[in-house]
């Protein structure tokens, strides 16, 4: 399992699972970097014989959602994007939807789903993919307390998000998500933890500044 220091590898590991496509993973160390990774791309994709030194003439795509259309595209027809045009917008509402504000997007994201399942129907596509990494770290975060906000925000939220009946919807799709066997493999929800518990100190000491 990658270490999923951010989203967006999350997405692109979780879309690479569930599209049973077979693919090798190679982690990089961010602090010593090959000549050959762009300064500015958090992950790469490229098809070529099995390297972590790809070779000049090998193709590399980043950018996340990118890559999720490009797995779709390289699966079998109807996993990870519906076949039905209709659907395949819906998807892309779901998909990029903001979430800087909490409990406003999560009710925005939910509004968006269909009654039961995934975010446009029975089958997970990569508007799912998109979503339950960042639900995943939220979860936690919330949970534990260890996020940039102020103390005792967590819980309280991570209550609201489990207790009340508006975010019903919310918490059946998030957990079809969680039952995955693809979202078992690869989200390590302890690591989220112990890395956001070492950076909620700071991030707090940094507003208290701003708050001031």
């Amino acid at each position: 399992m990658a270490s999923q220091l951010t989203l967006y590898t999350a997405k692109v590991e979780l879309a690479l699972e569930e599209s049973r496509l077979q693919y090798t993973s190679f982690e990089i160390d961010l602090q010593n970097k090959p000549e050959w990774y762009a300064p500015c791309a958090r992950h790469y994709l490229w098809r070529s014989n099995c390297s972590d030194n790809p070779s000049p003439e090998s193709t590399k795509l980043a950018e996340s959602l990118i890559l999720l259309e490009f797995i779709a595209d390289l699966s079998k027809p109807g996993t990870l994007l519906p076949t039905d045009p209709v659907l395949r917008a819906k998807r892309r509402r779901v998909a990029g939807e903001p979430v800087q504000k909490v409990l406003a997007s999560i009710e925005k994201i939910q509004s968006l789903l269909p009654p039961k399942r995934y975010a446009v129907g029975p089958e997970f596509t990569t508007a799912d993919a998109a979503v339950a990494p960042f639900f995943a770290r939220l979860e936690v975060i919330l949970e534990e307390d260890i996020g940039a906000f102020d103390v005792g925000v967590g819980p309280k939220t991570f209550e609201i998000l489990n207790m009340d009946p508006k975010f019903a919807r919310y918490r059946k799709y998030f957990s079809d998500i969680k039952a995955r066997e693809s979202f078992k493999k690869t989200f390590d929800g302890e690591s989220i933890r112990a890395r956001w518990a070492q950076r909620s100190a700071s991030l707090r000491a940094q507003r208290q500044p701003q708050a001031e």
